[in-house]
């Protein structure tokens, strides 16, 4: 009865601590860091490609997964998360163009500084749409944005597949920026004077993976296709010095740990 009466003890001390250790594990902070690296055009409408950095960030509390989403999402910080609903800030990085990068006497666009905000979409349960708007503080100073439609398949952390479509779009002032041709430039190149509009500017097909071999080390990466259209396919600078395909695709490492809280 003795022993009976201990075993009893023991499986009530079990059975109160087991939700405090939930609870505690659900307070936990997941987070997932990666690195490495891509090639993207040099600028919006380049025929060539630079190598860059590349950087991946997810967070997930206690046992959740990884919120999903894909390699060429800008980096954003989640404010809001109601549901399927997800919202918050974003920020990304456009470097300089120069005639030398060009290969003409066409114009510097300084660097470009991005900020703006996100809202993404979980229709359902392998369906995501998201839409990104954001103003270049600095550089060519425009208004840009796209939305996209991703289907996923995934397998918890395990692994994550996305494939979707883009529509890009910015006001006159990117577009001008990047695409037109200033009567000065016109002049030194003999190309003609262009000023184009805000609208569409692009459509694009995105595709992404991510991956874990174990509850630390993983590997991401993706491919992009984008096709200029509309005004900025018109722009004498890309039909002459660029390209309508803009091609992008970037492979890294990363590395999930935990945050007691």
């Amino acid at each position: 009865m003795k022993n009976l009466s201990s075993a009893a003890a023991l499986f009530v001390l079990i059975a109160a601590a087991t939700p405090a250790l939930a609870q505690e594990e659900r307070k936990d902070l997941r987070v997932r860091v990666g690195l490495g690296a891509q090639l993207k055009p040099a600028y919006p409408g380049a025929d060539k490609a630079d190598l860059r950095p590349l950087f991946d960030f997810d967070l997930a509390k206690g046992i959740e997964e990884f919120r999903i989403e894909t390699p060429d999402d800008r980096f954003g910080v989640r404010l809001v998360s109601a549901g399927r609903l997800s919202a918050g800030a974003v920020a990304s990085y456009q470097g300089s163009r120069k005639d030398k990068d060009v290969g003409a006497p066409v114009g510097k666009v300084d660097a470009s500084i991005e900020l703006g905000g996100y809202a993404d979409y979980l229709i359902n349960d392998s369906l995501r749409v998201r839409g990104e708007l954001v103003k270049g503080v600095t550089g060519h100073e425009g208004i840009a944005g796209q939305v996209g439609v991703d289907h996923f398949w995934r397998d918890g952390d395990r692994y994550a597949v996305t494939l979707g479509p883009r529509l890009l779009f910015s006001d006159a002032k990117y577009q001008r920026a990047y695409f037109g041709v200033s009567p000065a430039a016109a002049a030194a190149t003999g190309l003609s004077a262009y000023r184009p509009g805000g609208g569409i500017h692009a459509v694009a097909l995105a595709s992404g993976v991510q991956t874990q071999f174990g509850p630390r080390w993983g590997l991401f990466g993706y491919a992009r296709a984008e096709r200029l259209i509309g005004d900025a396919a018109k722009s004498p600078l890309v039909r002459t010095y660029g390209s309508r395909n803009q091609l992008s695709a970037g492979a890294g490492v990363s590395y999930a740990f935990t945050v007691k809280r």
